[in-house]
Parts: structure tokens; sequence; C-alpha cells
């Protein structure tokens, strides 16, 4: 899963110097009844709702998201509970099953092949969610996500008495229900537009560490000497959906908090097609009329909104919106095409095959640490250390690298974000082959961080390339695609088991040298793209420049021109 960066300013300019509530046009009206202020755009929640009712929404968003949001991505901390419960342990034979712990190879394809159903459909249901949330809101979409969460719990409080197959339908609904929580919750930086920036690092941070959801019931279990069982989670976890479903409907907004950008431009709207009539008479004296009741309509809206806002928030916003679309180089490169036509080009195509590939080899590694290590390292020990320590270190990463996520992103160019997400992946590749604790330390430590970088980098790269009008249909597309490409997770565990008899690193060498040689391409063409669009900027500007005159040269001259014709 990934979190768009999308600013609650967009669409929304205004001329330099000017008010941001045009209070230096406000024009006076003795109408004491007239309202400025279209009545749809009054019932928006950014104008009715309180502002301590707007913070106890996000702080409730953040909670519910922490417990929710992306908790199959603990995986690495349940499996060894779940292998200790002896899940799948039928499919062992008698010799393997004498091995305590340790896995047989059936059951190790089939614990992997619950995660790997969970987070394939992670990131193919970011289609259908959108759709929902859209149509029906983000209280649907919270209530539908409770749901799903709830029949996750139950099926496995029940999952080892009934005659069926219960733990991969469980997990699978729990990773349906994270999305449907989390994404419904994006409209929430909307609420207070100035501190956007801060609200989806929030949301963002819970759903990176909802991961530890399953390392602190590891810890419990284990304390508790397996009697605290995983049915006996998922009963006290069914607190979670039903917390989600009250506030929903008690709390949380049924419609969307809309952007800035997007009132005014409803405002604009409202008025146009209350005019409508008006405009199709050629009288001069009202049309101008109309205009001064657009503007008037418009500056009331920005009216409302200033304690929101204030003129510095807006003005250094605008600002800071502006340089770093000037920083990235590639912003607008697609913008005004329609969604096949991106598709068909390089920058759908090369990003497509570069998220595929890491992606594969993210939720690879998320899966297979510990086995990997216990080969590589030639301990079990040592292999579960280093499994306790990643378990812990994924979700600090992510709640850590929040802000130097913004900070490279917003100050670099997209190329060298680019390849810089080559390099570390490349970095994080050699490690992951080297037979030494210090490496596999450094590998957790480095992959942590790249994680969340990652996942931000690739929305941030669709928004600038492919535009806000596309956004939903293309990046849904991209990570679509990469989720269904995660199936390979079963054909890359029998490749290790079955052809490289347990060895992982010349499967490690093979997604190493895919992702390089494809990364490899995708920064090159960027590269010489954004030369491109520069240049073609610079050859624009110097088409439309227009030769001008100094005043002070041209009147002087004139005047001593006078003065010569005076004195003869």
């Amino acid at each position: 899963m990934s979190l768009h960066r999308v600013s609650s300013m967009e669409s929304w300019e205004h001329p330099r110097g000017s008010s941001p509530i045009g209070a230096e046009h406000r024009k006076m009206s003795f109408n004491p009844v007239r309202t400025l202020v279209p009545p749809e755009i009054q019932k928006e929640p950014t104008l009715q709702v309180s502002k301590g009712k707007r913070i106890l929404q996000v702080a409730i968003a953040c909670i519910y998201c922490l417990f929710a949001a992306g908790i199959v991505f603990g995986y690495a901390a349940f499996k060894p509970v779940l292998v200790k419960e002896g899940v799948y342990r039928y499919l062992c034979d008698e010799e393997a099953r004498g091995r305590g712990d340790k896995t047989c190879y059936e059951q190790e394809i089939r614990l992997n092949l619950m995660f790997t159903t969970a987070a394939v459909a992670t990131n193919v249901c970011a289609l259908p969610v959108g759709t929902i949330l859209d149509k029906y809101g983000p209280r649907i979409s919270g209530i539908v996500g409770s749901v799903l969460l709830t029949m996750g719990a139950i099926f496995f409080i029940f999952a080892s008495q009934v005659p069926f197959d219960a733990y991969i339908p469980g997990y699978l609904f729990l990773a349906l229900g994270g999305p449907f929580v989390f994404i419904s919750s994006f409209q929430l930086s909307n609420t207070f537009p100035r501190h956007s920036g801060l609200i989806l690092a929030l949301l963002t941070g819970a759903f990176d560490s909802s991961s530890a959801v399953f390392l602190f019931y590891r810890l419990v279990y284990e304390a508790t000497r397996g009697s605290f069982t995983p049915s006996n989670l998922f009963t006290v976890y069914l607190i979670v959906p039903a917390f989600i479903l009250v506030v929903q409907i008690f709390l949380m907004p049924a419609r969307s908090y809309k952007t800035v950008g997007e009132l005014v431009a409803a405002a604009e709207g409202s008025a146009s097609e209350a005019n409508q009539l008006d405009e199709d008479h050629d009288d001069p004296v009202r049309h101008e009329r109309i205009r001064e009741e657009r503007q008037i309509r418009r500056e009331s809206v920005l009216s409302e909104l200033a304690p929101l806002l204030g003129k510095k928030g807006e003005d250094e916003q605008q600002e800071q919106e502006q340089r770093k679309k000037e920083i990235s180089g590639v912003w607008g490169a697609l913008h005004g095409q329609t969604a096949f036509q991106q598709v068909k080009t390089p920058w759908f195509i090369l990003v497509t095959l570069f998220v595929m590939g890491q992606m594969l080899r993210i939720n690879y590694f998320v899966a297979t640490i510990r086995p990997q290590y216990e080969y590589m390292l030639g301990s079990y020990r040592l292999a579960e250390q280093v499994n306790n320590v990643f378990d812990i270190a994924l979700p600090l990463g992510g709640v850590i690298s929040i802000p130097f996520i913004g900070l490279i992103l917003d100050n670099t160019s997209t190329t060298f974000v680019l390849a810089f997400l080559v390099t570390a992946a490349t970095t994080i590749g050699v490690l992951g082959c080297l037979p030494y604790l210090w490496a596999a330390y450094a590998n957790i430590a480095l992959f942590v961080i790249y994680r969340p970088l990652y996942y931000t980098a690739v929305s941030d790269y669709a928004a600038k390339v492919f535009g806000f009008h596309t956004f939903g249909k293309v990046y849904g597309l991209i990570i679509c695609l990469a989720g269904l490409f995660n199936f390979l997770q079963s054909a890359l565990d029998a490749l290790r088991y079955k052809q490289f008899h347990g060895d992982p690193v010349p499967v490690n060498i093979i997604l190493l040298t895919s992702v390089l040689m494809i990364g490899g391409v995708l920064v090159y063409y960027v590269h010489r793209k954004t030369q491109e669009m520069k240049r073609d900027y610079l050859e624009d500007e110097a088409e439309h420049a227009v030769e001008r005159t100094m005043p002070e040269v041209s009147n002087g001259y004139d005047s001593m021109a006078s003065n010569s014709n005076g004195n003869d």
C-alpha cells in the first residue's frame, strides 16, 4: 500500500499581492438577507464541523488505522506463532513432523501462500475501494472495512474447529478490510488545510505501525507459553471492527472533506449555473453584473475558509507547491492526456515493470526472512534472532522515515529519487546475498527505511507525471498489476526449495539483476525526457520573448533631439 501525496490547496490560485479573501475588492451589499456563499457550500463539512470535532476525527482515524490498516504486513511476526500452533502441519510427512518448530516444504509453501494472497488482495482492491469511496463516501467505505475485518477475525476464531482451510480466507478478509479503512481516511487531511501534510504523515505512520499488532501478540503468546491462542487474539480483536463501525456511524463524516480548490470551484460552478440564463442575453451591463456576482461569491467562500488557512499559510504553500513542481523536472509530462494514452508510453510501462519487480521482492523478503537466514547463517537460533529484530524494525522504520521521505521528495528531482531507489535496492540485494550476521542487520536497517520511501515515491511519480485527473486509474492500474505479479512468490518458494535446495542466494540474485536492469533503464529514460522537457521549455520561452526598448534611453534620446532642434 501506498499513500499519494495530494495537497489540499490544489487548483486554488489567486494573483500575487492580493488578499486570500479578496478584501480589497469586497463590495458592500445592503441586502440583509443576501447569501453570498451558496447553500450547498455552506453545508460542506469543512465549514460546518467544529474544530474540536475535526481534531477528534483525525485522532480516532489514527487510532483505528493503527490497529487495522496494515496488520497483515506483520506476517513475519505472526508466522512463528502459526508454526507453533501446528497450522498446516498435517501437510508434512512423519520425518518432517519430528523436527519441532522447523517447517517442511509443503507447510512453508501453504503458509506463505496465505501472505501472498493477502498482499495481492491489498493492492488489487485499491481500485474498487476508490470507486466505492467516490460513489458512496467515506462512511460507507469505513463500514465495509469493519465488516470485512469482522469476517476475517471470525474465520480465525473458528479456524481450528471447521473442516476446511479457514486461515487463508481469514487473512484475505483482514487484508481487504485494511484498505477500506485506511484509504477512506485520506480525506481527513482536508480538515485542516494548513496541516494536511502532518495529518497524512500521522495516518501513514499509523499504517506502517499497524504491522506491530502481530509483534505484540507474539510477545504475549510467548509470555503465556502458548495459552493465549490465535482464537483468543481474534476474539478480543473483534473490538476493533466494532469500534470502527460505531465511530463511522456517530462521529466520522458521511461525505469527504473537500480541498480548498474543490470548494472554490464548486462555488464558481454554482454561480455559473445560476446565471446561465442571463448570459444568453447580449447585455454588457448584465454580463458585468454576473461577473461581479461570481467574484463576490468566490471571495465569500475564501472568506469562510480564511480561519482555516490564514494569509501567511496560503502564500507559503502556493510558493512551496510551485517550487516542488520546478524541482521535480517531470511535472506535467503527460498531463492532459487520457489514461489510455498514458498507459501506452514508456513513462507508464517502465515504472510498472519496476514496481512489479520491487513489490515482489519486498513481499518475498517479508514472507521468507527466517528460512533465508537460517540457511545462510547456518543457525536456527540466529535466524530467529534476525527475525525478531526485523519484527521490531519494520514498524519503527516506517514511522522514523516519514519526515525524511518528505524532504527527499520535495527537494530533489524525480530522476534523483529514482536513481536513489535503484541504488538502495541494489545495495539491499547485495546485502541479502551475504552470509554474515552484520550483513543481515544492515540489510534490515536499509530495508525498513527503503520500503516506505519506495511506496511513497511511486505515488509521487504518478501524480507528477500523469496528473491528478487520471491518477486514480493509472496509479491504481500500476498497483493492481504489481499485486497480481506477487503470485510469483509461490514459484520463487518452489524454486528455492526444489531447484536450489533451500539456498536463497540464487533467487535473490535473479531478483537483484532484474530490478537493477529495469531500474537503470527507467532512470535513463526519465533523465533523458527531463532534459528534453527543459530544452523545450527554454525554446518556448525564447520564441515568445518580446523585444522591449528601455523607456529611459528612448526618452533621453528624444529629449536631446528636441533640444537640438530647438537650438537650431
